[in-house]
């Protein structure tokens, strides 16, 4: 028995005694405040990272989405009311101009 722990004798135990640290222990860390750590308040809202402009060609791409969103959701408004696929083609012609 080595600082209080492990066995007294590892007679009648059915090991060795050999006894291994735990290498994957966190040690618990102090809440003490001390004046190289900076208070709460003056780090609130910045959370480190700096705002970043969005991608203009990833603003792009989304609006190009948006409107082949809307006339897919066109295309099968008119199918429904039984128009001729040259009509629907029509149409979508028209909506793509304006």
């Amino acid at each position: 028995m080595d600082n209080g722990i492990g066995l007294n004798t590892p007679r009648g135990s059915g090991t060795n005694g050999y006894i291994q640290s735990n290498k994957f222990f966190v040690k618990p860390k102090t809440n003490r405040v001390t004046d190289s750590t900076k208070p709460f308040e003056a780090d609130q809202g910045s959370a480190g990272l700096t705002t970043r402009k969005p991608n203009k060609e990833i603003l792009e791409h989304d609006r190009k989405r948006q409107i082949e969103l809307k006339l897919v959701i066109l295309e099968d408004k008119l199918a429904e009311q039984g128009y001729t696929e040259s009509e629907i083609a029509d149409k979508l012609a028209h909506q793509v101009d304006h």
